[in-house]
């Protein structure tokens, strides 16, 4: 159980901002409780949209969804997941913590619920975006949790947990998938989800965090904001989201999507310069080491898109399916929990940017690994590159979030909206731009090596000719007409050869990552050499630093 209700909390216990915890000493079994209910919180908000994300053709097919369609699923999630953060932050300061953390979990079990209920597309759509508001809570929830696991010189490691284990969802719900799926239909998902719902409840109601400050925080403005806000995200998320699938060109309303998405935008971090008292702080967002974080985790996520997209995409070209990928995706789920002990046990506050730029240099080398597919290409040839990928991707998260952490609070508790705000949407627009980026390449592509490859069909060609009657003569034993067959067996090596441009296309895919990855470490080592010119002191070192003299100053009676 937490301190009593009558527990008077020393000075180094008491929150360190309004709306978060206390931080008493806990007892080893009490940590080691908070631990896995962290862990379950975490894998429980993660797993709500992974599970939707790789598994979209069983949805597509049980509701009767064109692809476009499907995708707005996900889309939903992500539109209201990205802002809600905005006032559920500034929730929890004026309301407390206890009230944030039930309603929350009651609101994710009950949008799960609704799943199970959702059988067309606007209900489904509806509920997508309601468990994206619900999930949004769950990520502050699990840095708490985790945070609350550990002694206070380690909490930093707790927050670099607890940003990680939801990054685990993806390659968990690839392999957890085709199991749930065996023993029903897509719904069964949603059961799956509402067990972890369920027993994330009564998990919190046993061992509730420790209670916090309240203050009055919310403005009339803060309304305004978010209403120019949230629907501007929303609407870059839906063009990122369906501009591959319905095409960037071909439809008017994602030229009128992304105009208005800039001006709500624009109109917002307006309103929010000009005020004394911002929801987001645009004045310290746009400091340099602010600006230089945020650019370089949106850089990484969008190169991470590899492993979301590219050795996915090219396995279910040549045939392979979820039911194929359990191994593959145990095997990242394990390279992940090892970047984050690396991450961890290596930490160094003095050298922070090392282990991001290590990450970078492993991306590299995975995607550069990955672009020698061929139609042979199997799951176990993605071992080794997608471990790296995966190990590279914890590794470089809980380094990135504890830089920002430290210069937040180094900025003042003020601060922390902004921060949470904008590094949750650099990693979700992140992961959306770099699928949106990669995916509209290696369509492209596609186009131009099957222009290539069938300007190379001709019937005069000998093995062009053997080709198309080994094609024609798999039809024998069934179909006597020549004829036909011959047409089938042409179409049978139109197929064929679509694959081989989308393998090669996805080649090309790898082999831009790589290149990007390489640009990016250059521009790392630009900004590593940058800081040592200036002598600019880590923020984690200042931190401490800091955090010492005010607990010195504490135990000095004198003082």
């Amino acid at each position: 159980m937490p301190p009593p209700a009558e527990y008077v909390f020393k000075p180094h216990e008491r929150p360190t901002l309004p709306g978060s915890p206390a931080n008493p000493d806990h007892p080893p079994g009490r940590r080691r409780r908070y631990f896995a209910i962290g862990a379950l919180v975490g894998l429980t908000g993660g797993l709500g949209n992974a599970l939707t994300l790789v598994n979209l053709n069983f949805a597509q097919g049980s509701l009767g969804l064109y692809s476009d369609e499907a995708t707005w699923l996900t889309a939903a999630y992500f539109m209201t997941n990205i802002s809600a953060n905005l006032l559920l932050v500034k929730y929890r300061q004026q309301f407390g913590l206890q009230p944030f953390i039930r309603y929350m979990l009651a609101a994710y079990a009950l949008t799960t619920v609704l799943h199970l209920f959702a059988h067309d597309f606007w209900s489904a759509v509806a509920v997508r975006a309601v468990s994206g508001i619900a999930a949004s809570g769950l990520s502050t929830l699990t840095i708490l949790y985790f945070m609350q696991s550990m002694p206070a010189p380690k909490r930093l490691a707790g927050v670099m947990i607890g940003i990680s284990v939801p990054q685990l969802a993806t390659p968990l719900a690839r392999a957890l998938s085709p199991h749930l799926l065996d023993w029903g239909d897509w719904h069964m998902l949603y059961w799956f989800e509402l067990g972890l719902a369920l027993a994330t409840l009564a998990a919190v109601m046993a061992l509730p965090l420790p209670p916090s400050d309240r203050e009055k925080v919310f403005e009339p403005l803060d309304l305004l904001t978010f209403a120019l806000f949230a629907p501007g995200t929303a609407l870059l998320v839906a063009v990122l989201s369906e501009g591959r699938i319905e095409w960037w060109t071909e439809r008017p309303w994602m030229g009128i999507a992304l105009a208005a998405s800039a001006i709500l935008i624009a109109a917002a971090i307006v309103i929010e310069h000009l005020r004394a008292n911002p929801l987001i702080n645009t004045r310290w967002l746009g400091t340099r080491e602010l600006l230089r974080l945020i650019l370089v985790a949106t850089s990484i996520r969008i190169l991470l898109s590899e492993q979301a997209f590219g050795s996915v995409g090219l396995l279910t070209v040549v045939g392979m399916t979820n039911d194929q990928m359990v191994t593959l995706n145990l095997i990242v789920v394990a390279a992940s929990l090892a970047g984050l002990g690396a991450a961890v046990l290596t930490f160094r506050p003095d050298r922070l940017a090392g282990p991001i730029n290590f990450a970078v240099l492993l991306i590299a080398a995975g995607a550069f690994m990955d672009a020698s597919a061929t139609n042979l290409t199997r799951p176990e040839n993605f071992y080794i590159s997608q471990a790296l990928i995966g190990f590279a991707s914890l590794l470089f998260l809980a380094q990135a979030m504890v830089i920002g952490i430290a210069r937040t609070l180094l900025a003042g508790p003020k601060h922390f909206i902004s921060f949470v705000v904008v590094f949750a949407m650099s990693q979700s627009m992140g992961g959306l731009a770099g699928s949106a980026l990669l995916g509209t390449f290696q369509i492209a592509r596609e186009k131009y090596h099957s222009h290539e490859l069938v300007q190379s069909i001709v019937m005069t060609d000998p093995l062009v000719a053997a080709r198309m009657r080994a094609s024609a003569g798999v039809l024998v034993p069934t179909q006597g007409d020549a004829v036909y067959r011959a047409a089938a067996g042409g179409a049978l090596l139109a197929q064929q050869v679509s694959r081989e441009a989308n393998i090669l296309a996805f080649n090309d895919v790898f082999l831009l990552v790589g290149v990007l990855a390489l640009i990016t470490e250059a521009w790392g080592i630009a900004i590593r050499l940058s800081i040592w010119r200036r002598r600019e002191p880590s923020p984690v070192v200042q931190l401490q630093q800091r955090m010492a003299q005010a607990g010195a100053a504490a135990a000095d009676p004198g003082s």
